[in-house]
């Protein structure tokens, strides 16, 4: 099938790029803790690489650091293994953690880069910035008397500017519109929660909807909350969106699952060479076991998303409506080296309940692993599923008679594919110059008050569609310098118009306003809701 939508080949390899890198540094491991009590010594046994590294040392021609040869030593060992094991640094391994481990040390906002200013686009509830009076709109003009507006600084300069250890205090320099003067706050820096559930709605009187973005030590609590606050709204109908989830912990995806499934149901089990076999089943609790559900999947979702994914489809538990999922399916088990750095090694695989590996084929080396999605894209298979060839050999049966497929990922009862219908090369344009998202924002931070108070997302869409949100958007785009195009802003009227109040509304009540706007554009999103009206799917 040939493919000419232009900016979907731009940001393909570029996506691709960061999801490989996210999916490497965010796979699933065997439990909760994953620092083993294990050390490494360098050079303890008489092995060719210790003799080799000491040979350099007492005779190279020059002077060289044995933590240096060591450090480009253990990475090229790893290439000959899987795709993911891993080394990791020391100054890194912290960093890599984050996520997983659902907080950081900081200040507590969002924050965007706005012509070398940072603007603080929300704070973090309850965190040191609100605490302090720190406001959205706000510009951060100095970091500890030191001016860093004006300057050509990166995100992540200022992130190391303002990130630091709980406890310590950072003063800030703050130009605020309802101000004249500069406004001076000192911040004191404390725990800050990184939220995995990104967002729980109803999306109407039955059905709710609830996004996971990773799987943290945090996830299962979130979730829990969230479909108890579903439970009091009247929810009878779930959708569950693991759509560019890469992984995280193994167990906050096999407790999810425990709430889905009946006592008994086998969620996973992993085996290897020197790893016994080791089963999950499910519990009696079962919170969302009265629940329909529909679980959202696409080519960027993987590990721990894929696990709890095959546990719902295997046990004839629920839909997975989307496109097939990454397909990695090793578990790693982590231990921290004595100089502080950590290897993620692969010990064992993931089988689904019917017996399928997750894990896509990685026998043809590093560099084809990695073009895998580009591959399926080329191929067609995210415009259509006739192109993916799923041979006999590959089927699983569940109890109730249905056919599933191994081979690497999970394959979808429901194929959603991408939506090319509002592409132009006015879209293309628009979207790969950030152009909906820089208007989205200085529109919010010109009207912020104004919106503020209409409170939720319904109210914010109806104010900007009175009020010609698109008309001034396509004004904005033509100073920019964006050519007339009729045809275009035309067919891409209605995505570029819904993404538009989308972000202003995420920039006024963060994903509360984002999502449920976002949705109605959601042909995945759409077809769940669909199936999940019906009495029973088909």
């Amino acid at each position: 099938m040939k493919i000419s939508e232009k900016g979907i080949r731009l940001y393909f390899p570029i996506a691709l790029a960061l999801a490989v890198i996210v999916g490497l540094l965010l796979g699933n491991f065997l439990g909760q803790n994953h620092s083993s009590k294990q050390t490494f010594v360098y050079n303890s046994a008489p092995n060719k690489v210790s003799k080799v590294t000491n040979y350099i040392q007492k005779n190279y021609v020059d002077s060289v650091s044995t933590q240096r040869l060591v450090e480009a030593a253990v990475p090229a060992m790893l290439k000959e293994l899987d795709p993911h094991s891993v080394y990791i640094p020391a100054k890194q391994l912290q960093e890599v953690n984050e996520p997983l481990k659902g907080n950081f040390d900081g200040i507590g906002i969002q924050f965007s880069m706005q012509k070398d200013t940072v603007v603080v686009v929300s704070t973090i509830s309850g965190g040191p910035s609100e605490m302090v009076g720190i406001q959205p709109g706000d510009r951060i003009v100095q970091v500890n008397g030191e001016v860093v507006a004006g300057k050509d600084l990166s995100s992540n300069d200022i992130v190391d500017m303002l990130k630091g250890k709980r406890g310590t205090k950072v003063e800030v320099g703050i130009k605020r519109h309802t101000s004249d003067d500069l406004l001076h706050f000192t911040i004191t820096r404390d725990k800050i929660p990184l939220y995995s559930v990104d967002v729980s709605y109803m999306v109407d009187d039955h059905t709710g909807y609830i996004k996971i973005s990773r799987f943290a030590k945090t996830t299962y609590d979130e979730f829990t909350k969230a479909v108890k606050e579903l439970k009091e709204k009247g929810v009878q109908k779930l959708v569950l969106d693991l759509r560019d989830n890469s992984g995280g912990y193994l167990n906050a995806a096999t407790n999810i699952a425990d709430e889905f499934l009946r006592e008994g149901n086998l969620i996973v089990y992993t085996k290897g060479r020197n790893s016994p076999k080791q089963e999950i089943y499910a519990s009696s609790k079962g919170i969302s076991q009265g629940l329909d559900v529909a679980v959202l999947i696409n080519e960027w979702s993987a590990s721990a998303s894929e696990i709890l994914a095959g546990a719902i489809q295997d046990n004839d538990r629920g839909i997975i409506v989307g496109r097939r999922s990454f397909g990695k399916g090793l578990v790693q088990e982590q231990i921290v080296l004595s100089d502080g750095s950590a290897l993620r090694l692969t010990v064992a695989r993931y089988y689904t309940p019917t017996g399928r590996c997750i894990q896509k084929p990685y026998k043809n080396g590093r560099k084809q692993y990695y073009n895998d999605l580009n591959e399926r894209f080329k191929h067609g298979e995210f415009f259509d599923a006739d192109s993916i060839d799923l041979a006999d050999s590959l089927k699983y049966t569940t109890p109730e008679g249905d056919v599933v497929y191994g081979g690497g990922g999970i394959m979808p009862d429901y194929f959603v594919p991408i939506d090319t219908t509002h592409n132009s090369p006015f879209f293309q344009k628009v979207q790969n110059q950030g152009m909906i998202y820089n208007f989205a924002f200085h529109y919010a931070d010109a009207h912020r008050q104004q919106l503020e108070k209409l409170g939720d997302f319904k109210a914010i869409e109806r104010y900007l569609e009175e009020r010609g949100i698109y008309s001034d958007f396509l004004n904005y785009a033509f100073d920019q310098g964006m050519p007339q195009d009729i045809k275009g802003t035309q067919k891409s009227r209605e995505v570029v118009n819904t993404r538009v109040k989308a972000y202003i509304a995420r920039n006024i009540i963060n994903n509360e306003g984002f999502y449920p706007i976002i949705h109605q554009i959601d042909q995945t999103m759409q077809r769940a809701r669909d199936l999940l009206a019906r009495d029973k799917a088909n």
